[in-house]
């Protein structure tokens, strides 16, 4: 019972100190453990700041920068990165497994964009699910499962791959994922109640769909204790987001950086 009620402790501590009204927080502090430990039972702290800059994929809504701070724990037991915490079930040959906490920032308010005058607030999200990850000798493949815990009632699954290559002091990790969501988490986001439709928003039902991301990231070791990030990807999403009157583009950019201190 210590190790679950200390797990609690950790998210809290996890989803406050990355300031939860960040949009971008989760994918940046995602970045954040790299050659950090992250498989390792070994305890680490690392504190930082990242900066994200996406293009959101709602009609006239147009770019967002966010600054965030950035947290990094790991234990035997556990690993916090920023909005993310999982407690370690354990691992088997080169496979690990976890359960999985995690705060995402997909809300919106009807003042953040035109189109979305009028629309009932969307909440952000907390998650639980489990994780799994193969440690493959040619590349690192992941998969995730996670279930909304009230909100949207949605649930999403990852699958993700990336192969880390150095050269000299700065790593590049080029990185492919496919995320599928489920009929609630895209209704709740992307639909239009008819209460909300208008002669310019058509009432829409959402309906699954599946997104896929694409990027490289670059990891620069300043010294044995700091590091540097930056990660460049693009996101194509799936005909059950696109076909929402909400959304005027089916790809969209970001950009997210950052800096490290681990002690």
């Amino acid at each position: 019972m210590r190790h679950y009620q200390s797990f609690l402790n950790i998210i809290v501590l996890g989803v406050a100190a990355s300031t939860a009204s960040f949009a971008c927080a989760q994918e940046v502090d995602a970045k954040a453990d790299v050659n950090a430990g992250a498989n390792a039972d070994e305890p680490a702290l690392g504190l930082g700041l990242g900066v994200g800059i996406q293009r959101s994929p709602y009609r006239g809504y147009g770019t967002k920068t966010r600054a965030l701070p950035i947290l990094l724990y790991n234990s035997k037991y556990f690993h916090v990165a920023g909005t993310t915490a999982d407690f370690k079930l354990g691992s088997v040959s080169q496979f690990d497994f976890t359960l999985r906490a995690k705060y995402s920032n997909d809300g919106y308010k009807s003042g953040d964009a035109p189109i979305l005058n009028g629309m009932d607030e969307r909440k952000d999200g907390f998650w639980l699910g489990g994780a799994a990850a193969w440690r493959a000798p040619f590349a690192k493949f992941t998969l995730e499962w996670l279930k909304a815990a009230g909100n949207s009632d949605g649930q999403t699954v990852k699958l993700g791959v990336e192969r880390g290559f150095s050269v000299g002091r700065v790593k590049l990790t080029p990185h492919l994922g496919v995320t599928w969501m489920n009929n609630d988490y895209v209704n709740y986001y992307y639909g239009v109640k008819s209460t909300e439709a208008t002669s310019t928003r058509a009432a829409y039902t959402g309906k699954s769909t599946t997104n896929a991301s694409a990027g490289l990231r670059a990891d620069y070791s300043l010294t044995r204790s700091q590091l540097m990030f930056l990660d460049l990807s693009v996101t194509h999403y799936g005909s059950g987001i696109t076909d929402s009157p909400l959304v005027d583009r089916s790809t969209t950019p970001s950009l997210r950086l950052g800096y490290l201190y681990k002690f």
